[in-house]
Order: structure tokens, then sequence, then C-alpha cells
């Protein structure tokens, strides 16, 4: 998606996302002012997706203010018929994701079931799901598939990537960082909280995740970023004395 000169940009928060996401809006594709809360369609790089204004963000004057890549463009202010869809769309993910997890209970699979969704062009169910190593899911993928009369996309997630989805707060208070602003995760080390002279108890270092808190790393003092090889070494040195 190319940006366009004078094009608004407002923060979409999507029906399966933690964090909003950056959101084209052409030059009169909007009827009327948009407001915090309202309803929209908008194209993604996976297809057509629904969700609602979360917040703003600059008008563009032909200078780069953001990238493009990872963002939506809006197709249209959600209708009423938008909203039935949406809403119908809703109760069968309920309903699927108690499904799947029967079936996954039946089948003793090693994998948590995490939330599921409903494209909003019909397409397809996707089972979002972690899981500590490789599953054989084919059985339940066909099940559910007879069950639903849809394709079935059975997507594996970190756990950082579950946290971002469901959301939830960390013990500073306030909602995840993840899931309210962060862009992407970036690797975290056990020495970073030696940097800052914090305790290494991993009860307090780690997030609602289990892996080290991401705040970690913003939080270090000026110039204290260590390079990515550093980071490299820190981490494969922590896997075998830190469960985080």
């Amino acid at each position: 998606m190319d940006l366009q000169r004078d094009e608004s940009i407002v923060l979409v928060k999507l029906c399966c996302s933690g964090r909003p996401c950056p959101c084209f809006v052409p030059r009169g594709a909007a009827p009327m002012p948009l407001r915090s809360g309202t309803p929209l369609v908008v194209e993604t790089e996976a297809g057509l997706s629904f969700g609602h204004v979360a917040g703003f963000l600059l008008r563009m004057n032909g200078k780069d203010g953001i990238r493009s890549e990872g963002t939506a463009r809006l197709i249209r202010v959600a209708t009423d018929e938008d909203i039935s869809i949406r809403r119908r769309q809703q109760a069968r993910e309920r309903d699927a994701f108690r499904v799947g997890l029967l079936k996954i209970r039946e089948r003793g699979l090693a994998m948590k079931l995490t939330r599921v969704e409903q494209m909003y062009d019909g397409s397809r169910l996707v089972f979002y799901f972690t899981a500590e190593g490789r599953v054989d899911f084919r059985e339940l993928v066909r099940e559910l598939a007879a069950e639903y009369r849809s394709r079935i996309e059975m997507r594996q997630i970190g756990v950082r990537d579950e946290a971002r989805m469901l959301g939830g707060y960390g013990s500073c208070g306030r909602p995840l960082c993840c899931t309210a602003w962060l862009q992407a995760f970036e690797p975290v080390s056990i020495k970073m909280a030696k940097q800052q002279d914090l305790s290494l108890n991993p009860s307090k270092l780690s997030g609602l995740c289990g892996r080290l808190k991401c705040c970690l790393r913003y939080e270090l003092p000026e110039g204290k970023l260590l390079r990515k090889s550093e980071i490299r070494d820190e981490v494969l040195a922590d896997l075998g004395d830190h469960s985080h």
C-alpha cells in the first residue's frame, strides 16, 4: 500500500489484533468526520477486516510520516449490515472456540487455543494457538472443516503474540505495552536488568507472557543499549539458567 499525498492516518483496533494499527483514510473516503469508536471496514494484507477507530495520527503532506508496511486502508465506514454481519461472526467465533477446545482435549493435543477469528469475507476460520513444539493437527482440521463447512487455518503464535492478542495489565498497573503501543518485539536480555541494578527475581522480571518484560529494554540508561550480538549471546546463556 503506497501512501498518497493528503491521506489521513487513524489508528484502528481490528477484531483479533492486540494493538491498534495505522489505517490510511483516502481523501473523501469517509462521508463524515471519523470519531473514536467509529466502526470501519478496512483492507489489510490478509484481506477485508472489521475494526473501530482507536486514535488519530497526523495528516500527511507529502512527507513520509509512517511506513506503509503492515498498515490498513479504509474501504468504508461500517454500515448497519456490516455491523450485523460482524455480530454473527462473533457468535460463530465463540462457538468455534468452544468446539475447538473440546476437540483438542478429546485428542489430547499439546496445544493451547488462544482465539478464533472469522475472516470478514467469510473465506476461512483462523484458529490461533500456542504450543511448545510441532503439533499434528490434520485430523482436527478435517473435523473442524466438516463441522463449519469452511476453510480452516491453524496458526501457531508465540506467547508474546498471545499476550498482545488477549491483552491485560502489567505489574505497573497500565495496559500491556504490546497491546497499547509497542510496534514490534525486540530482543530482551537479563543483562539489561543487571545494568539497571534490578532484582534478578524471575517473577519480578517476567511479564504476563512469561518472558522478560519488554520495558527492560527501553528503560535502559541512555547509551547502554546492547548490540544485537551481545543480546544474542546473553539470551543463549540465559536459556539454561532462567525460565522466562
